[in-house]
């Protein structure tokens, strides 16, 4: 992986590399954030489950705190206003659902469309990552899958229950996401980070997810498909 990055000749220190990266740096430490307070509010709608889910809101905030280090190893503020408005969407429809007791809804969007987001946004960064940069993320895309796991188990186990709301909230939600991969397009791909790649990456995340709660692949088309305009 060492050799992708350098084999593209990346310049870590160039100016055009850090402007791009303030944004993306910023990306991952403010969806750390959201992770880590969505959690904390999952915790109050899932009390039964209050323990795993304190633990996750935990470990998103080590997270952070790791990605906080990769901007200042390349001497990058973040831009962190940039990073509110890009999750703006999410962040407000995670908000109306959890005052609504929603908890399938904020479980989509926050185990399961936030963390594939991560998930895949880290697995095509990793390769054209500096060295520093790359060891924290390969630590933290480990733990992610954990994450993605508690979702997914948990609307597994409500599935029949769940599957309208589900529905719904994807229809909401997943616009949202390729959305935000266009807006980032070109700020990517100055980190050698190609969208087709990134997209490729998230849907199947996705779509594995899906099948593992009990979707058909019949169905997971149908759902991936909604935004897919917009890209």
């Amino acid at each position: 992986m060492q050799q992708v990055a350098a084999d593209l000749e990346i310049d870590f220190k160039s100016e055009t590399y850090k402007d791009a990266y303030s944004r993306i740096n910023a990306i991952v430490i403010e969806g750390e954030q959201e992770a880590h307070e969505n959690y904390i509010t999952l915790a109050e709608l899932l009390p039964e489950h209050k323990d795993e889910l304190i633990r996750l809101s935990k470990m998103e905030n080590r997270h952070k705190k790791g990605f906080e280090a990769c901007g200042r190893n390349l001497e990058v503020a973040p831009d962190m206003q940039f990073a509110k408005e890009f999750f703006a969407g999410l962040h407000g429809n995670f908000q109306v659902a959890a005052a609504e007791g929603k908890v399938v809804t904020c479980l989509l969007i926050q185990a399961l469309i936030i963390e594939c987001f991560a998930i895949a946004a880290y697995n095509i960064y990793i390769p054209v990552a500096d060295d520093f940069a790359r060891k924290i993320t390969e630590g933290v895309v480990k733990e992610e899958y954990s994450h993605l796991n508690f979702g997914e188990v948990w609307l597994k186990e409500h599935f029949a229950d769940s599957k309208a709301e589900l529905e719904a909230a994807n229809r909401q939600n997943l616009p949202l996401v390729w959305k935000m991969l266009n807006q980032v397009e070109a700020d990517a791909a100055t980190l050698a980070m190609e969208k087709d790649a990134l997209v490729e990456d998230f849907m199947i995340q996705y779509g594995e997810a899906l099948s593992n709660i009990g979707f058909t692949t019949r169905d997971i088309m149908r759902l991936s498909a909604y935004g897919l305009a917009t890209i």
